[in-house]
């Protein structure tokens, strides 16, 4: 019976041969849900949710609505034993994955491609950035810094300042080249 840890480390290495250069994020706090794994791609944000053969459904109907408003595109990942019914589970733009341990190796299967989500919005992955990102995309696009303003009001004057195509390349871009350095000590 397969584990989401048995899953998690070899599905980053499979979505990276797929996907080619990516990035990932552990267990993103999104609306009222937690992503397992979001992968920002230089195109566009994936919400990863694992089911191993281990987990239910029981949280996937909340988990789907959250994910949908936050990631361009969604992946369910179901242990084989879930594999016959996950489509039953998630909307038909969702892509799924089926993971199965063969001979001692990790093996995926595409059941279903992910499409673009209809209902992904720019302004909850806006929300995704750290302050100090929100800030210099406000920078790059010489807007005002407003430092004494609610981070809501930052993220709104921001979505009414900058078109919405070029907001999305940055921050995509922003996600992606995010440094945890940061948080480093010297």
């Amino acid at each position: 019976m397969l584990k989401d840890s048995d899953i998690r480390d070899e599905l980053c290495l499979y979505l990276e041969e797929t996907y080619g250069e990516v990035r990932f994020f552990d267990e993103l706090s999104i609306g009222r849900s937690r992503a397992d794994i979001v992968m920002i791609t230089r195109e566009a944000i994936f919400g990863i949710e694992i089911k191993s053969d281990a987990d239910t459904y029981a949280r996937l109907k909340r988990q789907v609505r959250d994910y949908n408003k936050y990631f361009d595109h969604n992946i369910l990942v179901v242990g084989s034993t879930h594999a016959t019914h996950a489509k039953e589970h998630v909307p038909k733009h969702w892509g799924i994955l089926s993971a199965e341990m063969i001979n001692g190796k990790m093996d995926f299967y595409e059941l279903r491609a992910p499409q673009i989500s209809p209902r992904a919005y720019l302004k909850n992955q806006l929300g995704l950035l750290w302050r100090r990102e929100l800030s210099g995309i406000q920078e790059r696009n010489r807007l005002h810094k407003y430092a004494g303003k609610r981070r809501a009001f930052v993220e709104e004057y921001v979505l009414s300042s900058v078109p919405e195509e070029e907001l999305k390349k940055q921050v995509l871009e922003a996600l992606f080249e995010r440094d945890y350095t940061i948080f480093e000590e010297n």
